[in-house]
């Protein structure tokens, strides 16, 4: 891994972000490039709405007065911008990662982080924004997308980092998850960390074979696999095997095993990201 980009916005969940990606680069040697975007309602002039009772001198004068404000807004709105990024980059370097840098950017979220993740081997962003409110199945609106968009492994953090020692791999034999377990087994990231391996479901031969196949490529990279066939859905069995079994990451396929790409996060996914306390690292 060469560098990451982690997303800030002055959220709680920035704080987070930046624990875990200094762990990230702790772990992997990685940069991190720290990106906080404005929106163009941040830094663009707001039409104004005028009654066509106010006389040409009065509307002149508002018209002016108006766009004075949204030049000192937009400014502000820059200034903050870059203080979140200046105390993002002071969190990293108390948490001892040295190659970071940074980019302030005006426009829409995702079409930035398309246009910067080429560059990049992991995102690594909030569970939930600065505009979120903290309704416990809430998610914000740009993991969502981010996630949906992005070609890269997503890092979704919790709102607090605590340590990381034992991982959790969600496995449905789908091509997501195949690309999570053969990522984990080259990676330096999750290297002499305890893995989990788990399927939920019936305990049936094809289910059996493709979680034996995970293990033997995981146990070939390395890794101590402890693997098991959990009965039920995969968001409550799952769950469940996080909280009770304290699971400190949870990696799993963006996408379920489903020929159906729907333009939306698999349920499953959201259930898991919403449901459970941990950091969350999707692929796709």
């Amino acid at each position: 891994m060469t560098k990451l980009i982690a997303l800030v916005d002055g959220s709680v969940y920035s704080e987070s972000v930046c624990d875990h990606a200094a762990w990230i680069a702790g772990r992997t040697g990685a940069t991190v490039e720290l990106l906080h975007v404005l929106g163009r309602r941040e830094t663009a002039s707001a039409p104004a709405n005028l009654s066509g009772n106010i006389t040409l001198g009065a509307r002149t004068a508002l018209l002016e007065e108006l766009s004075a404000l949204d030049e000192q807004r937009a400014k502000l709105a820059q200034r903050r911008g870059r203080a979140i990024l200046e105390d993002a980059e002071a969190r990293l370097a108390a948490d001892g990662s040295a190659g970071v840098s940074s980019k302030l950017r005006i426009g829409d979220v995702v079409e930035t982080v398309a246009e910067w993740e080429a560059e990049a081997a992991m995102i690594v962003v909030g569970k939930r924004g600065e505009a979120a409110d903290f309704a416990r199945l809430h998610l914000g609106s740009n993991l969502e997308r981010v996630i949906r968009s992005s070609h890269k492994p997503v890092f979704v953090a919790a709102r607090a980092f605590r340590p990381i020692r034992r991982f959790l791999i969600a496995y449905d034999g789908g091509t997501s998850a195949m690309k999570a377990v053969d990522h984990i087994a080259r990676s330096d990231l999750f290297a002499g960390l305890e893995c989990r391996l788990i399927t939920a479901g019936a305990d049936s031969p094809e289910n059996r074979k493709r979680l034996d196949d995970a293990k033997a490529l995981l146990e070939a990279g390395g890794y101590r696999v402890d693997a098991a066939i959990l009965p039920g859905q995969p968001e409550t069995a799952i769950a469940q095997a996080v909280e009770s079994e304290g699971i400190d990451l949870l990696v799993m396929g963006a996408y379920g095993h489903s020929r159906i790409r729907s333009l939306i996060i698999g349920s499953t996914t959201t259930e898991m990201i919403r449901s459970c306390k941990v950091p969350v690292v999707l692929f796709r």
